[in-house]
Parts: C-alpha cells; structure tokens; sequence
C-alpha cells in the first residue's frame, strides 16, 4: 500500500468514526496502520503533508498566538430567556416574510473558532476572538481529531465555524487527574475547552481529548447552498462532525416546543449545552433581514437557567489526597439534578463551608457546574430546625490519625504523614511517573493491584520487589514482570533531582528538584538544611522551603528515605557544572532551536552554572532566540535584554 492509500484509509476511517459513528475497523487496525504511516514518513521526511494523520499528535511549542482579521466577522447571538422573548422574535420576522422557515438546533457551550481549507486541506484554525479579530491556533486544532485534515472532496476555498468542546466524559476524566495531582481544577466543560485550546504546546491540547461541531459556513467558492438545512448536508458530505439535533420549523410555535425538547435532552447528550438556537433557514432572506452592528436580526440565542433542586446535607466527609490534603465533601440525600441522580458534591475546604454557612442537617440548594459538576450553593436558612450542627476540620487525619496542620495563608487542612494509607497509591504513582523516577510499565493499575495484595507500602517498597512475586499477579507475566524488575534496578541510578522530585514534597516540582540537586549535590545535606538556609536558595521561597524542612522533620519520611538508601537508591547529583561562565547569568529561551532541543539547551546552561527562566524580565541576561520567536523576543527588545541567536550560543559554550 503506497502513502497515499494508507493516508486516505486513516482519513476515510476517522471520518466513520467520528462523522458516521460506525466505525468498520477495530482501534488496533487503526493504530497498526497508523505506525506503518509513522514509520515511512520518519523514513522519508520529506513526504510528510500537513493532512497526514500523523500530525495530530501535537509537540510543536509555540511563545505567543499570531492575531487573525475575519474576513466574514464571527458575531455573537442575542441571547433571550422566555418564550415572550422567543415568539416575538418569530412573530416580528413572520409578519414581514410569511414563508419564513426556521431551524432550531443545539447551543454547544464551548469555544467559537474557525476553520479554513484550501482545495480541500486544512490551512489555518482560528478562534472568535472579538468577533473581528481572534488568534491563530491551528497546531492545536490539528489535534482535534474530529476535524477532518482532508475534506472527502476538494473544493476551492471554504470557511467554516464550528464550536470546540471537551466532551462530559473527558471533563470528568481531566479534572479527576488535576484532582490526583492536586493542581487547580476546571469549573465546567467550556473553560477546560478553552483553556487546553490556548496551550502553548500543541501535545497538551492533544491530551485533552477536544472535539468539534461544525454548525456555519462562513465563505465558501466553487459551490453554493441556499438554506442553512442545506448547508448542514454539504458540511457532513464534506466530512465534518455536524450536531445531531436541528429540526425545520414553520412556526414560532413549533420552534419553542423544540426548545423545550432539546432543554430535557441536556442531561443525557454527551456534551454540555447552554441553550438552543433559533436561525432563519433562508440564507438570501437573512441578508434581506440583515444584522445591527452586534447581532444577527435573522437569530437568537434560548440560554437554559440552570436546573436548581433543594435536598438535605446528610453528612460530611473527608477525603485525602496524594500530598495529605484533607477535602471535605457533601454526603446529600440523593436527587434527580440535569439527568443524573446527585448524592455527594465537593464542599472544597473550610472556608468554602464557612462562607456558605453550611451545617450538617441543612437544606441546601445544589446545582451542577456545566451541568456536570454538582455543587452547594448554599444552605436553606429560612428551613431551619435546630437541630442542624456546625463542622470543623478534623485535628487529626481520619485515616491514620496522624497530626492535621493549617497554614497561614492556605484553605487547606493537610495530613503530615508521609505514610497515610489514604496518601500511598497516589503518592506511589507519582513517585514511579516520567518526570519522576522513571520506572517503565510501573502504571497506576499495577500500583494499586499492589497494594491491595500488600506487596508495597510505600515508594521504598518497590525496591524490594521480586520477579515472583510480579508475575503472579493480573495481566503479568514472567517476561513483564522481568522487564519490570529491570526498570526499577535502572531506576537507582537516576539523578538526585529526580528522585527529589518524585519524594512528593510539597511544592517542590521538577524544576526545584533540579535546583536543590544542583546546589547541594546530595540527598544527605539537603535534609541537614535549615528553614532560611533553604529560602535563601534560588527560586525556593519561603512557603517551598518551610515544606522541604518539615518533609525531612517526620520520623516516618525519614524511615523510607533510610530504606531507599539500603536498597542502593542513588543520593547524589548528577549533574556536572563544567565551570562558572554562566554563574548568575539567567537565559530565557524563545523560538524552535535547530541544533538543540529546548531541554538539552537548558542542561547545558545549567552545566555551566546558569539558569533557565520561563519569562523575561529585567533580570534575564541573554534571551536565545529560534526560529518563529514571539511575545519574548518583543518583550526582550522593549527592556533592552541582549539577544543571541543559536550561533551566538554555540560560540558561548565552545
């Protein structure tokens, strides 16, 4: 099969996968044939298109969003809440066209973008921006796999809108990793949509799992459609993911029954919806109609209130996270809330209980955030009986009974105990993770299968392992559990960041681990330092360094980092300064490098005593430029900041 054919077989099979929802081939043949695709093109470089399948995985990094004018303005819709204001708007637009025809269809609650192909490819994405102007965010968009790379027939020029949107499933999914990783949340489907849509490295849009429906034509040559219904056809024969719910109507009246239809819909379609929208299906009528200068006359926008539902406040427990956070979470008397039954929301931290004035006992008024999230408002004063009880944070950690500490300055309740039960199976992930140790086919099924067999107990337990004792368990095998035990033992000789890194400390990330490692090259004097000795420690505040002297304070921490030591766990740095050429010099880097990658120029900066920044500032001292610079390199040029080019550095550090 040459490259072409195996191009159009993945193309032809997303499209009945994502368009037709009938898929004739199992995921395994896609992704065999998918490989194959990857293998020739890593072969032949040069017969890479921008419509290859390939090209949706993402990795290109980009420092700032080109800004993009709309030939045709994407306008907003005006937004109305009754059916007063819905048959007014019918009835104004029937008694001047009498033959008006009107389609109703979906609101998705997403992000508006734009989409451009020419003889068939897709050239350029684009979101709403203002309406006038938005910004270029095409690498990201090739990520979506619902938007077709190649149309399933080439037509000169089209533009199209469409709404970007994160699925209920992938919400849920997201937030549940943020949540294990103890990092912020999203609030609803729509800002998780948006905010991985203008992420700067396009690996990270294509890990968010977004999707699209497409719903306008914006221009479009070598082909015209009269209606909009008709334009809906032309858009799903193309190969776009249209909404599955749009309906013609002749009257107002039928058009406001739809809306009530597509509103006890919302619940169970799986992607969140704000609204319905109503449009003249016409298209020449809509010019006669016209627009004012914010709004289309020939449309409106049906926003849903949110479905709102009083219960009773059971209970509250409390949950506990990987780094000792203690949530507390509303145990409700169950109730049927925008399609699903509701019987447990977050209530976040104290403080959130306090503001709210929330009692165990209490009636409350509970909602879903986008319609997935549920959440208290607050409670039902005025149904009070008396008996209702205030709750206070637990001074001690309700699953191991260890101490319980508040901050100043933070909301949240944390269990200190590096070895609560409750903290292990996260903390254990963590500590066997990429960025972290390393340890190869160690996943989050294995670890939990672990300890619910009680083969580990914490990280220092992995290093006692045996092959054994591996391949007896679920879906593993002698050769697996081989491979396993060869990834651990590989694992020992890992940098001291590394394994600074994956102890958990709170707020100590990866970069910190490389800074600590660096400037007290062993495991050993990094525990011997006091608070301000630490804080005096570049890029390690107060707060980070107050976290490293009490993670090293507990009997317990201390126990483990002992037995890591036994089992011949590595405690030094790595890392070799050359010399000091760079010492108290700053870098930040900008643009694609063609000789190094971003990470290999950051070491060598390191190796010679420099550091790597993420933003300029004034007290940047080189920032190194690529190809394709962006808001740094202006940033740079407006302080006055030396630029170097590649050269430039490789000069540097000859």
């Amino acid at each position: 099969m040459d490259i072409e054919k195996i191009r159009d077989t993945l193309n032809r099979w997303s499209y009945e996968y994502y368009v037709e929802d009938n898929p004739t081939v199992s995921d395994y043949e896609y992704d065999m044939l998918l490989r194959e695709l990857k293998q020739i093109e890593a072969e032949h470089p040069e017969w890479i298109t921008p419509d290859s399948p390939t090209q949706r995985v993402g990795g290109k990094v980009v420092d700032g969003f080109q800004k993009v004018t709309h030939t045709v303005p994407m306008q907003s819709l005006n937004d109305v809440f009754s059916k007063e204001e819905v048959l007014s708007f019918g009835h104004k637009i029937k008694e001047e066209y009498p033959d008006a025809e009107f389609v109703t269809e979906l609101k998705i609650d997403g992000l508006s973008v734009s989409l451009e192909y020419e003889n068939g490819i897709f050239v350029r994405g684009s979101t709403r921006g203002d309406g006038v102007v938005g910004e270029d965010v095409t690498e990201n968009l090739r990520t979506v796999r619902s938007i077709p790379l190649k149309l399933r027939r080439p037509i000169p020029y089209i533009e199209v809108r469409g709404e970007v949107y994160m699925s209920k499933e992938n919400f849920l999914r997201l937030n549940k990793r943020l949540e294990e990783e103890e990092e912020k949340t999203f609030q609803n489907p729509r800002n998780a949509a948006a905010g991985s849509l203008r992420q700067h490295d396009s690996s990270v849009c294509a890990s968010r799992g977004l999707d699209i429906l497409v719903f306008n034509i914006q221009r479009m040559e070598g082909e015209t459609v009269q209606t909009h219904s008709e334009g809906f056809e032309l858009l799903r024969e193309l190969g776009f993911c249209v909404s599955p719910e749009r309906r013609i109507s002749n009257t107002i009246e039928e058009v406001y029954n739809d809306i009530l239809r597509l509103g006890e819909m919302r619940g169970e379609l799986p992607f969140d919806i704000d609204g319905a929208v109503v449009k003249v299906n016409d298209l020449s009528l809509r010019e006669q109609i016209g627009t004012t200068s914010k709004f289309p006359k020939w449309a409106v926008a049906f926003k849903y209130p949110p479905e709102q539902k009083e219960t009773k406040l059971l209970d509250i427990v409390i949950q506990v996270g990987r780094t000792g956070v203690l949530t507390p979470n509303a145990v409700l008397e169950p109730v049927r809330l925008a399609g699903t039954t509701v019987s447990r929301a977050t209530l976040h931290n104290i403080d959130n209980i306090t503001e709210k004035d929330i009692r165990i006992g209490d009636m409350v008024l509970v909602q879903k955030a986008g319609d997935i999230i549920p959440e208290v408002l607050g409670s039902v004063k005025e149904k009070r009986t008396g008996n209702e009880t205030l709750y206070h944070m637990p001074d001690t950690c309700p699953v191991c009974g260890g101490k319980t500490v508040r901050e100043e300055g933070e909301a949240a309740v944390r269990c200190v105990n590096a070895s609560c039960p409750a903290q292990l199976a996260r903390s254990i992930i963590h500590f066997v993770s990429r960025d972290a140790m390393d340890i190869e086919g160690f996943g989050t099924a294995l670890v939990e299968q672990m300890l619910e067999e009680g083969l580990i107990h914490d990280p220092a337990d992995i290093y006692s392992l045996h092959a054994e004792e591996i391949a007896g368990l679920e879906k593993m095998g002698e050769k697996s559990a081989d491979n396993l035990i060869r990834a651990i033992e590989r694992s020992k000789e890992n940098d001291l960041s590394r394994l600074i890194f994956a102890l958990g400390i709170r707020q100590v990330g990866e970069k910190a681990g490389k800074i600590l490692a660096a400037r007290f090259g062993t495991l050993d004097t990094l525990m011997q330092q006091d608070v301000e000795t630490l804080s005096q420690v570049d890029d390690i505040g107060p707060i980070t360094a107050l976290s490293i002297y009490e993670y090293f304070r507990s009997d317990a921490n201390r126990a483990m980092i002992g037995r890591l030591r036994d089992a011949g766990v590595n405690f030094e740095s790595h890392i070799e300064i050359a010399d000091e050429r760079f010492a108290g010099k700053t870098f930040v880097l900008t643009g694609t490098l063609s000789d190094f990658t971003r990470s290999e120029a950051q070491e060598i900066i390191e190796r010679y005593g420099g550091k790597a920044s993420g933003s300029v500032s004034k007290k940047t001292d080189y920032v190194l430029a690529g190809e394709n610079a962006g808001s740094k390199l202006d940033k740079a040029i407006s302080l006055g900041i030396p630029i170097i080019s590649e050269e430039e550095f490789q000069k540097m550090i000859q």
